[in-house]
């Protein structure tokens, strides 16, 4: 393979790259796959370690550039199949079993033949948190990448505000119960589960085919623990959190929050991480990172001059401008009240955003089982990322309170939060926000972040709920106003909620219950958070930003 031409991020070597498949054995006799591509050029190299579940010749480049890629730039490239998975021994038992073979892996990666001694990690989800977990705090990289990912197995991996990622962790579940299948020559169930993807009929069977092909994944488990259940959360060493890391995170990511919190502990620890958070979903990231990451590892590993890239501790991307900026300094964020005569929910432009001292009246919010509101694009989406939603806010079942046209130009950086005092006439219920900018003619409903809350509540009993929003920045212009769209239900990116006080087990089903929310407006208001503490001093500090407990209820854990 002929390298390109040299370019702005370092040499590019003329050489072919060459691969073979090793085998490393585990310290209990398991061995694990691995390929290696490596430069023609002599040695030695620095490693760079990708360990995943999905196969080792994919390599995750649904996101990433080839291995052969970076093997041209200098580098010895390993991607390893994880315990029971590809070609690997063993059986797979997810993230727990990923510190004790992480390590023995970076022990491993530091012998390889060729290689200088030095070992960088890269990969996101799954892969960025096997970065992260090592049972013996010296076998650590010596610099990573991680994207997309998290530590918290409840709120970076499977729940956002006490309800379950339904569509998305049925997915990721069923894909993982696919590959079972296909170790096990299982023909007929791989099939089986296919079918129920591109059909999308796994919305209403897929917690069935787990129990059939893959009774105990990681994701059933997730999908069957409640929201104050036995969660498990890592924790890197000290030592590999004050190492170098470039962190990755998306808008319209569900990890986010976990990358937010890494860069928090991180810091905390004594380290300088990098981050930058793009306009991206889980697998797009608008053609790619793969320069930067290239010389974030040629500066760690190679010694190569730190390039401009790299200079800012935080970057975000602006997802109206696509302009990547410093995070604001910490200043008085805007505060919005709701306020309606009532007809929020029937006419959407009746509700109105304002100052929270004119806050004022209540609305009646029916949520109607048989005819749930669907969830769209955002961070839980099969269709993720900004979308319309003029169609789904003429509903009669959201209610939606819109700004006055903004008079100046207006920066919006932060995790939005609402505070509303909500009844209910059932034992449980879902309130889902969305959170979007209409244009000056108001043609254009454009949804920029999406939250929900999942409670538990006596019927009748008013209580303030909190309902936390996916983190954003955007730019309203002058003139463009902002909605917040309020409702009972998402499907499919989460369960409906039956009101009867049990979990949800998916779609609408004959007991569910219509259920009436009263929400009463007077002191409710709609806050931007700080996205990033500056100033981190303690751990209480990131941590009052983490999800909201299983209730919604300020403060709970």
């Amino acid at each position: 393979m002929k390298a390109p031409p040299p370019g702005r991020y370092g040499v590019r070597w003329q050489n072919q790259v060459r691969w073979q498949d090793q085998e490393m054995t585990c310290r209990d006799g398991t061995s694990l796959a691995s390929r290696i591509w490596s430069p023609e050029a002599p040695g030695p190299w620095p490693v760079l370690l990708m360990r995943q579940p999905y196969g080792r010749a994919i390599a995750s480049t649904i996101t990433y550039a080839h291995p052969s890629w970076y093997a041209s730039h200098g580098f010895q490239v390993v991607v390893q199949d994880v315990r029971g998975k590809g070609d690997s021994g063993g059986e797979f038992g997810g993230f727990a079993q990923e510190a004790a073979d992480g390590a023995d892996s970076i022990r491993w990666a530091r012998q390889l033949e060729g290689s200088n001694g030095q070992v960088g990690c890269y990969g996101f989800s799954y892969q960025g948190l096997t970065q992260l977990l090592s049972d013996d705090p010296t076998a650590i990289p010596d610099c990573l990448a991680p994207a997309m990912t998290g530590l918290n197995e409840c709120c970076d991996w499977a729940m956002t505000g006490g309800a379950h990622w339904w569509a998305l962790g049925l997915g990721w579940g069923l894909q993982l119960a696919a590959q079972r299948c296909q170790r096990r020559g299982d023909g007929s169930g791989w099939r089986a589960i296919r079918r129920s993807l591109e059909t999308g009929s796994f919305l209403e069977e897929g917690l069935g085919l787990l129990e059939r092909h893959d009774p105990e994944g990681m994701a059933r488990r997730w999908l069957l623990e409640p929201a104050n259940g036995n969660w498990p959360c890592h924790r890197p060493p000290p030592t590999l959190l004050r190492q170098p890391m470039l962190l990755l995170g998306g808008w319209w990511d569900p990890h986010l929050g976990g990358i937010l919190d890494l860069w928090a502990q991180s810091r905390l620890a004594g380290g300088l991480p990098t981050l930058r958070i793009g306009a991206w979903s889980h697998t797009n990231w608008q053609g790619g990172i793969d320069r930067l990451q290239l010389a974030f590892f040629q500066h760690h590993l190679l010694r190569q001059p730190l390039p401009p890239e790299l200079g800012a501790p935080a970057l975000l991307e602006d997802a109206s401008s696509h302009r990547w900026q410093a995070p604001a300094a910490p200043s008085s964020q805007p505060v919005w009240g709701l306020a309606s005569g009532g007809l929020a929910a029937i006419d959407s432009q009746e509700g109105q955003l304002l100052s929270p001292q004119a806050s004022w009246g209540e609305v009646i919010l029916v949520h109607d089982p048989w005819r749930p509101v669907p969830g769209r694009g955002g961070h839980l989406g099969l269709d993720p990322g900004p979308c319309q939603r003029g169609d789904i806010d003429r509903r009669g079942d959201v209610a939606c309170f819109t700004s006055a046209p903004l008079p100046r130009p207006l920066r919006l950086e932060g995790r939005p939060r609402l505070s509303i005092a909500v009844e209910a006439d059932q034992p449980s219920f879902d309130l889902c926000a969305a959170l979007s900018v209409l244009d000056s003619n108001d043609a254009s409903v454009l949804q920029l972040s999406t939250g929900m809350a999942r409670c538990h509540r006596q019927p009748g009993r008013r209580s303030m709920l909190l309902v936390q929003l996916q983190p954003l920045l955007a730019s309203l212009a002058a003139g463009q106003r902002l909605r917040l769209s309020l409702a009972g239900a998402a499907w499919p990116q989460i369960a409906v909620n039956p009101g009867n006080g049990d979990d949800p087990p998916g779609p609408s089903g004959p007991g569910h219950r219509v259920i009436s929310l009263r929400l009463d407006l007077q002191g409710s208001s709609l806050e931007l958070m700080p996205l990033l503490d500056l100033d981190l001093g303690a751990e209480e500090d990131f941590e009052l930003n983490r999800d909201l407990g299983p209730d919604g209820d300020p403060g709970a854990n």
